[in-house]
């Protein structure tokens, strides 16, 4: 369980429901594989009870395809009765869920073994492991997250996505013109309300940008000093933006590539480093003098073909990839240039620091953090050089060279000695094990352009 003393923990139970004397319900959620958050609702007079004892939910959970099928073949099915695990309170994750019409509450749980110590299959743990190898240098972890997203439709069109109307003009967008406050304005309700929410939930969030396709828009959330808590918000933001929309007669998805034709959903993720008197680490008048901040660099780029699969966990994620919407497919860095894999902000020395642009939206954010770090101290504990940073268009530069499907993306990890160094080789077992599952099923679907092409014509 958490380190936090249970007395601690009741305090925390005990003031909230002090203060909403209204909410009937709480909502306990756990994020799987996906990033799909899963759970139990309980009444309000059971939550003491979770906070003392857990909840039982069963470690299939984490063996779960994106359809809430469990693969046998990770071994956390029937191969074990199906049997459950215990699930205890993340500390300070306790919030209301403002768009319920009976007052219900939320609580982040993370999921332990019987005796109480972690599951190893939970992406929280996965990232912990990874974490812990920084608390042992004296370091911590600043993180932030920005979050792409569609705002779409509730009604499809033949079976595909379509923009909303505007509530304002009763119009669809068609505007691929980033930045446009216009846009904003168009769902300014909604797009104001994720903001409200966010604030009401403790989630920094603390803008939203209309991005570069119709109704397409990006939160950024702001750096905490710690990398899980990062994590943690990016969960709960997704989950709020869902039902946010809902509430405002929408859909919204974070699939990487929901239009041919448009921009994908990316997550990029900003890392600075920072030392035991909380100074960062990559900090710095020349980024290229310091030796931290390149090392940094070279283990994220050399183990990025390795981290593919995880920054790019399913088939339709592979589609986001392309020049003309900034999605880069090398490991490359440079200088404040939005063309590279790693691109360095330079726009003061103290807020230097890594923005990895790689992963798309539809990634579980705890393991894309996984990734993103053990190449950090895979770089910094073998003093790994990067090599000169790109000037200008790096896809005029450097050929394609990262895994360009999710096949290859998962030999790659399955393969890498780096990344068996940082995730459990039990849990890059149960992940590909899921994601291969997923593409064999995807691979022997047919196609409506497969039909269009040979039903009448071969």
């Amino acid at each position: 369980m958490s380190g936090l003393p249970r007395a601690v923990q009741l305090n925390e139970a005990n003031a909230f429901l002090k203060e909403h004397p209204e909410v009937l319900y709480v909502d306990l959620l756990i994020a799987d594989m996906n990033g799909v958050v899963r759970g139990k609702r309980i009444e309000r007079t059971s939550l003491h009870k979770v906070y003392e004892k857990g909840i039982n939910l069963p470690a299939s959970l984490f063996a779960l395809d994106i359809n809430g099928s469990t693969v046998e073949s990770t071994g956390l099915g029937l191969d074990i009765g199906d049997a459950d695990r215990i699930c205890f309170p993340i500390p300070n994750t306790l919030s209301n869920e403002p768009w319920q019409k009976r007052p219900t509450a939320q609580l982040l749980m993370t999921m332990h073994e019987l005796d109480g110590s972690p599951f190893f299959a939970d992406p929280r743990e996965v990232l912990r492991q990874v974490v812990s190898k920084f608390d042992a240098m004296g370091l911590t972890i600043c993180a932030a997250f920005e979050l792409e997203f569609y705002l779409i439709d509730q009604e499809n069109v033949n079976g595909r996505p379509q923009p909303p109307r505007s509530p304002i003009s009763g119009k669809r967008p068609h505007s691929t013109q980033v930045y446009l406050i216009d846009d904003l304005d168009e769902y300014v309700d909604c797009l104001q309300d994720v903001l409200e929410g966010a604030k009401e939930q403790g989630i920094p969030a603390d803008a939203i940008v209309k991005e570069s396709a119709p109704a397409q828009f990006e939160v950024n959330l702001h750096h905490v000093a710690d990398a899980m808590k990062a994590c943690d918000y990016a969960v709960l933001l997704k989950r709020l933006i869902k039902n946010i929309a809902y509430d405002h007669e929408m859909d919204s998805t974070f699939m990487a590539k929901p239009y041919p034709g448009q921009a994908g959903n990316g997550l990029h993720v900003h890392i600075s480093i920072l030392d035991k008197d909380g100074k960062n680490i990559f900090a710095s008048e020349n980024p290229q003098e310091n030796d931290a901040l390149r090392h940094a660099i070279g283990g994220v780029l050399e183990s990025m073909p390795a981290s593919m699969a995880f920054l790019c966990p399913n088939v339709n994620s592979y589609r986001r990839f392309g020049a003309q919407f900034y999605v880069p497919n090398s490991p490359c860095w440079g200088l404040d240039n939005r063309t590279v894999a790693l691109r360095v902000p330079t726009d003061t020395p103290d807020a230097v620091r890594l923005e990895h642009r790689v992963a798309g939206a539809d990634a579980n954010p705890y393991l894309v953090m996984s990734a993103v770090l053990a190449g950090i101290h895979h770089g910094l504990t073998n003093k790994i050089e990067p090599g000169a940073p790109i000037e200008g268009n790096s896809y005029e530069q450097n050929e394609q060279s990262l895994p360009n499907n999710l096949r290859d993306a998962l030999r790659t990890l399955d393969d890498s000695e780096i990344m068996a160094q940082y995730i459990s080789p039990d849990y890059i077992d149960i992940f590909v094990a899921c994601k291969e599952s997923e593409l064999e099923e995807f691979e022997h679907s047919i196609s409506d352009l497969e039909y269009n092409w040979y039903l009448h014509t071969v």
